[in-house]
């Protein structure tokens, strides 16, 4: 059964961009350091300095010189992803996974080397990150833990969380779908499911339009199921908020079948559909929060 979209309960909380941008973006984050939250290769560097849980890195492409030999190397796993340095929203993320011949394949066909010079010659030339130059990095291909696959069994969920000075404040659950190529953003078709932040548990799943119990390729409800390693989840949040001179950021977690959570990136603008999804406003998350945290000292 699907819900009518309703009125958030406390409009005057929901934040816009420009609110947004004035009140936590610009206010919180000094512009010289969005660097280390928007390049990917950086972020990691972060990350492993400080021993926070990140996916292993397998190659950093810079020159297009380097595309071939840096390749051979990456061929000896099973499965490898490759993004771009400075990419957003999922564009230009490709993963590939070998299959029983020992090809690589993505989106149900095989990739020649030649394509995957091509794709990765795209990256280190910008295409994907609006720059005049990026970088290429590849890394282990997550293998989601199995609570995900209850709910949809394709593509890379994950969990993100909304910090302030260091507090979790609001956090979803983003879904691919049969709709979305195995990408789990919002703006391409994937779906939203809300959390309650303090028992751990998914509520409501949003597609963008409509409100449901279920995912829109399964019909087995979602709401009130337990996420696994929550507690670690918020705790792996807190770490990674610490390490970054940023105090508002938008942090993405999955969870690997053999690993469990781990930091896949980092935003310092993280998009405001989350409050759709969570049927609560930005500002009325803060506020419930400054009950336990000075937040905005």
């Amino acid at each position: 059964m699907f819900y009518k979209l309703f009125q958030i309960q406390n409009p005057k909380g929901v934040m816009g961009i420009n609110r947004r941008n004035l009140e936590l973006v610009y206010r919180h984050n000094h512009r010289k350091h969005y660097r280390l939250a928007d390049d990917k290769v950086l972020t990691k560097q972060l990350l492993e300095a400080h021993k926070i849980a990140t996916a292993t890195t397998y190659a950093v492409i810079r020159k297009t010189g380097n595309i071939k030999r840096k390749w051979e190397q990456c061929k000896q796993y099973d499965a490898v992803a490759i993004k771009p340095a400075n990419g957003c929203g999922g564009d230009g993320i490709k993963i590939l996974k070998k299959d029983s011949e020992g090809n690589f394949r993505s989106g149900g066909r095989v990739w020649t080397d030649t394509e995957v010079y091509k794709h990765i010659t795209s990256i280190v030339s910008g295409f994907f990150s609006m720059n005049s130059l990026d970088s290429c990095l590849i890394e282990k291909c997550i293998v989601p833990h199995p609570f995900f696959a209850e709910i949809y069994n394709a593509g890379v969920p994950d969990f993100r969380v909304i910090t302030l000075k260091g507090t979790p404040i609001m956090a979803m659950l983003r879904m691919p779908t049969s709709e979305s190529d195995g990408k789990a953003n919002l703006h391409q078709k994937g779906v939203g499911i809300g959390i309650h932040m303090g028992k751990g548990v998914l509520t409501q799943v949003y597609d963008g339009k409509r409100y449901t119990h279920h995912h829109p390729d399964n019909p087995n409800p979602v709401y009130g199921k337990e996420i696994p390693y929550w507690e670690e989840i918020l705790t792996l949040s807190e770490k990674t908020a610490e390490i970054f001179p940023l105090d508002y950021l938008g942090i993405d977690i999955v969870i690997d079948e053999a690993e469990g959570p781990q930091i896949m990136e980092v935003n310092v603008r993280p998009g405001l559909g989350i409050q759709l999804v969570n049927r609560c406003g930005l500002q009325q998350s803060i506020n419930e929060n400054l009950i336990t945290s000075n937040l905005l000292s």
